[in-house]
């Protein structure tokens, strides 16, 4: 087994999918001749009923990524880089291989929100559609596979006590509570129309947004373990604003997370 590197300390990812059509006519929906995207549709009104018009989501064994971003975090807890994998042709095999290979790779914590419940089984999933191995991850008893270890922190799981309460509000919520843009113009459920209109890029800067504002949430985090002092979550944000900054040329997308930025300034 590859000796494993020691940074960064931390790996902050989220994922965005689509629902499979084709896999939903085969397999949900097989024998009544319907095309991928009616197959999608259908799964879609369904989802919508059965929540009583709270949600459309599709069970995740339906979808496949269309795009993973990533935070490496130092030690100290300071940003280093955010990269959206197989950018920028975002083919999806190559992406989730990109993801595993890298997990391989790193002795890294994974911090995620809701990466537990989601994000990660949907990885698994890809890894087995596309049959791409990690057995680092798979071998592990004690790892990023468990829910009460040191190998990955969910932070929904983890401020809902490992739901003994609602996360109510979500990523959004905490986001805005310290200041920072949430959700904008794009929303996760805008992700099928966004992918039909042919607009990847657009899915994959999205993605990043939601792994700065779970970054921002994670240093929060570990205020609250007593990890990082205030003072000093004050000062990586400061220095993540500035790095945000200077990749705006490289990412034109980031101006407008800058332009909805907010310092923390606590109104209670």
């Amino acid at each position: 087994m590859a000796s494993k590197k020691k940074a960064p300390a931390y790996l902050i990812f989220d994922v965005e999918t689509v629902p499979d059509g084709v896999l939903l006519a085969r397999t949900k929906y097989a024998g009544k001749d319907l095309s991928p995207e009616q197959a999608v549709e259908l799964a879609r009104k369904e989802a919508l009923e059965k929540s009583q018009g709270k949600s459309d989501f599709i069970a995740l064994t339906y979808c496949y990524p269309v795009a993973i971003s990533i935070a490496r975090v130092h030690g100290d807890y300071s940003l280093e880089a955010i990269t959206c994998l197989d950018d920028p042709e975002f083919r999806p095999p190559e992406m989730v291989a990109d993801f595993w290979k890298g997990l391989s790779r790193y002795d890294s914590t994974l911090v995620s929100f809701n990466g537990r419940g989601f994000d990660l089984p949907v990885l698994e999933m890809a890894a087995f559609r596309w049959g791409i191995s990690a057995p680092e991850h798979f071998a592990e008893k004690f790892g990023r596979r468990y829910r009460y270890g040191e190998k990955h922190l969910d932070l929904a799981d983890w401020m809902s006590n490992h739901g003994a309460a609602p996360m109510t509000g979500g990523l959004d919520l905490l986001s805005k509570l310290l200041g920072k843009p949430g959700k904008m113009e794009t929303k996760g459920s805008d992700v099928w129309a966004l992918h039909q209109a042919g607009k990847i890029r657009e899915i994959n800067d999205y993605c990043m947004f939601d792994v700065l504002d779970t970054y921002f949430v994670f240093l929060r985090s570990r205020v609250l373990m007593g990890e990082l002092s205030l003072k000093d979550e004050q000062v990586r944000m400061k220095q993540a604003r500035e790095w945000i900054a200077s990749q705006r040329q490289k990412h034109p997308h980031l101006a407008k997370y800058l332009k909805n930025w907010g310092d923390w300034k606590p109104w209670l």
